[in-house]
């Protein structure tokens, strides 16, 4: 790989010598390098619910009557009729969140499949969260059984703490299409789920969801979230399913803030959903970068040097020194740079960061920065050669004992 590394040099010495004015910083770019390949997408698979078993979404359905959930099955027996038939106790205990334990005790001498519907609504004191997912159970007369609901809080103000609940006959017909697309897409999470629900519920801003930190000004929220943030990868999904259900993004209030778009792809196991998101193609993700780099955000300019590090490595340890000698650039892009060439996670960028160490001085921030970058990227190295011997020791072993 490095190999393919030199051979770029007649290429893109001269647009990496030729610096290029942008937005009143120095940019150093290459020509458009080869495309990169492409990532398999992040797998969510996740079981609907845990202790019910799930209803399967090709069966079909008779048509919904008046006032009741989409995604319910006209099959057994709906969890609130069998409560209030007095055929049915049940007890009650959720997180606010994601989890709500039932304790079921059929009351009859005879055999009850009771149907939990998606939409089912819980509530105890100012906490409402929503099942996800339909499900049914079959219990034996006097026996209690426990189940699992997999839920969602419907606000963001839910204190996420175990407490008992209660059925409530509360509905929230705008989920109703996100009920039915998540019957049918057992891979999404519940995390994913769950910021679709509050998306459509509060239209919550992304500081207000997202677990990295804004780099912008916040938008204000008057609930303290923090149990309802986010990672990348499910906000993303979150987005992609919000679409598939005919929701505008332009009346998504997290898609206002660009610092998502980089965020998202940046990391490995997001790119791909950001790509398939905001049309990325393979052909044109250079292109992405570049214009970020360029003209993108301010505040979020710098992130570019990072992606084309790890997507781009080739380029990275034949552009990033130069972004990192360059004097005229500014601090923040020189010490992204020299971040940046570590995450390349190429043997070859170990010298040059030592290089770099040497060159601008460890006695000065950009200097301490090369020093503890190497640092990083020989333990990151080492992990992997040692990750690699245990993988070939293991086939080893097992080899052998087949003889």
């Amino acid at each position: 790989m490095l190999q393919r590394g030199l051979n770029m040099k007649s290429i893109a010495i001269c647009a990496l010598l030729t610096p290029v004015i942008a937005g009143g910083g120095l940019a150093l770019w290459p020509q458009a390098p080869g495309t990169a390949s492409s990532m398999p997408s992040p797998s969510l698979s996740q079981a609907a619910v845990v202790a019910l078993t799930a209803v399967a979404s090709t069966m079909q359905q008779a048509p919904a009557r008046p006032g009741e959930h989409p995604a319910a099955q006209q099959r057994g027996t709906d969890l609130h009729t069998a409560i209030e038939q007095g055929r049915l106790a049940a007890e009650f205990q959720g997180n606010g969140r994601e989890i709500m334990r039932a304790i079921l005790t059929n009351t009859t001498s005879a055999p009850l499949t009771i149907r939990v519907p998606a939409g089912q609504m819980f509530e105890s004191g100012s906490n409402a969260v929503i099942a996800l997912r339909s499900g049914e159970v079959e219990l034996r007369p006097s026996k209690p059984v426990e189940v699992i609901i997999q839920t969602a809080a419907t606000r963001s103000a839910n204190r996420v703490v175990e407490r008992p609940y209660t059925l409530s006959y509360g509905a929230l017909p705008r989920l109703n299409a996100l009920l039915t697309y998540a019957q049918e897409h057992a891979e999404l999470s519940t995390a994913t789920l769950q910021t679709a629900v509050l998306a459509l519920t509060e239209n919550l801003p992304l500081s207000s969801v997202s677990k990295f930190n804004a780099a912008g000004a916040d938008l204000p929220t008057h609930f303290d979230t923090n149990a309802f943030r986010a990672e990348t990868n499910d906000i993303m999904h979150a987005l992609i399913t919000l679409r598939a259900i005919g929701v505008r993004e332009n009346d998504v209030a997290m898609t206002i803030d660009p610092q998502l778009k980089i965020e998202a792809m940046i990391e490995p196991m997001t790119r791909p959903a950001a790509m398939r998101y905001f049309g990325i193609t393979a052909t044109t993700e250079w292109d992405y970068w570049k214009s970020e780099l360029l003209s993108g955000d301010p505040a979020t300019r710098h992130y570019a040097l990072y992606g084309i590090a790890r997507f781009y490595p080739d380029v990275a340890l034949e552009m990033l020194p130069k972004w990192a000698r360059e004097t005229k650039t500014q601090t923040v892009f020189r010490i992204s740079a020299i971040q940046a060439l570590a995450d390349t996670q190429r043997p070859e960028a170990l010298p040059i960061l030592q290089k770099l160490s040497d060159e601008l001085g460890q006695d000065t921030e950009l200097g301490r920065t090369a020093l503890n970058s190497a640092r990083f990227l020989n333990s990151q190295l080492a992990k992997v050669s040692a990750n690699r011997a245990a993988s070939v020791g293991f086939r080893s072993t097992t080899a052998m004992s087949q003889y």
